[in-house]
């Protein structure tokens, strides 16, 4: 017999777990709310996974361009992008492949050259990549940063520009390092595009909902199964079942290293399957490499796969005290460095406390 309070709770999780559902079920525009009429409000979208499904798409003059930038090869990237610049290709495709540059370039860091190259372009993606650019280049300007994020609200809001899926994108990255994780799921919820869907993986991963995460993998083998974005967001998918998948993970990215070269990204990756499965000396032999790498020694996610790795090893506070510290002068916006920054303060109020008490 199922006790009365373990029923009420039960009801009350249901509630709650539809109306996710059907908050997130919106119009196109990922601003517009929906109405009250709208059919499509009564039922989970995710129950209807078949309709969701991006078309696969044939290899076209871009397909080289964008592997190398899912996996991290930014100046593979960059070279593939400036070699097929005079092949014919499409108006879509081109616009594509200008913001796979300005994407490129961002990556590696050059932010003040894709805000001046995206505002001379038009495209709607073009112009969100130069917001999410100006974003990352205000780490300390609240008002340039909140500024950024209200003007990607605002073409999101224009229907000439909500339909563009490259805004959607790049409005749903920034939102999430704005920390509104909703909005951001609202962009790509649809699974317009393969991106689309890889983000919103990684999304429902960063909520705890694995099972929504493999509802989005499933969608994504469906519509391409050896696109290099359905096997990265597999591996990740792997990673956060634990030990039982960590092992699929490691296979899976030692395969992509192998066709197409070790990255900072899939070092990383790596170092973290090797982590979950409890690999700790191949985690760190990974990180090694990635350190050694181009920008690798100074590479947020390096250093801190690396502090976590080191506290595994059963490593002193003399060896990840220096990483913390690099973390928090060269990565003080980093979300990780952040949250050390607010538990530390945290810490250190209830410490007064008890010196305080010890006084009196």
């Amino acid at each position: 017999k199922i006790p009365e309070r373990a029923k009420k709770s039960s009801s009350v999780f249901q509630h709650t777990r539809e109306k996710i559902f059907i908050d997130l079920d919106q119009p196109r525009n990922p601003l517009q709310q929906p109405s009250p009429h709208d059919r499509r409000a009564k039922s989970p979208p995710h129950r209807d996974l078949a309709r969701r499904i991006p078309a696969k798409m044939d290899p076209d003059e871009l397909y080289t361009c964008r592997s190398q930038f899912w996996l991290g090869h930014y100046d593979l990237c960059l070279d593939e992008a400036k070699s097929i610049a005079r092949r014919p290709m499409s108006a879509q495709l081109k616009a594509e492949r200008e913001e796979f540059i300005l994407r490129a370039l961002l990556a590696k860091g050059q932010v003040d050259k894709v805000v001046r190259d995206a505002a001379s372009l038009s495209s709607p993606g073009a112009k969100a990549i130069g917001l999410r650019a100006t974003y990352e280049s205000s780490p300390d300007d609240e008002a340039a940063r909140t500024s950024a994020v209200e003007s990607l609200q605002s073409m999101l809001a224009d229907p000439e520009n909500s339909s563009s899926t490259s805004l959607q994108l790049t409005a749903a990255h920034v939102f999430l390092r704005h920390g509104m994780v909703r909005e951001a799921l609202q962009c790509v919820h649809h699974g317009s595009t393969m991106e689309h869907l890889s983000l919103t993986v990684q999304i429902y991963l960063r909520i705890d909902r694995i099972d929504l995460a493999r509802e989005q993998l499933a969608l994504m083998r469906q519509g391409d199964e050896d696109s290099v974005l359905t096997q990265l967001a597999g591996a990740y998918v792997d990673v956060a079942s634990g030990r039982s998948g960590a092992s699929d993970a490691v296979h899976a990215l030692a395969s992509l290293s192998e066709q197409y070269g070790p990255s900072l990204s899939l070092m990383n990756a790596t170092a973290c399957a090797h982590m979950a499965s409890g690999s700790m000396d191949k985690a760190w032999a990974a990180l090694e490499e990635a350190a050694a790498m181009e920008g690798g020694s100074n590479d947020a996610d390096t250093l801190i796969n690396t502090v976590v790795c080191k506290r595994h090893l059963g490593k002193g506070d003399s060896e990840i005290e220096p990483l913390l510290a690099r973390l928090r002068a060269g990565h003080a916006s980093n979300p990780f460095v952040q949250g050390l920054v607010r538990v530390e303060g945290a810490f250190e109020r209830e410490a007064l406390k008890y010196r305080a008490e010890s006084v009196a």
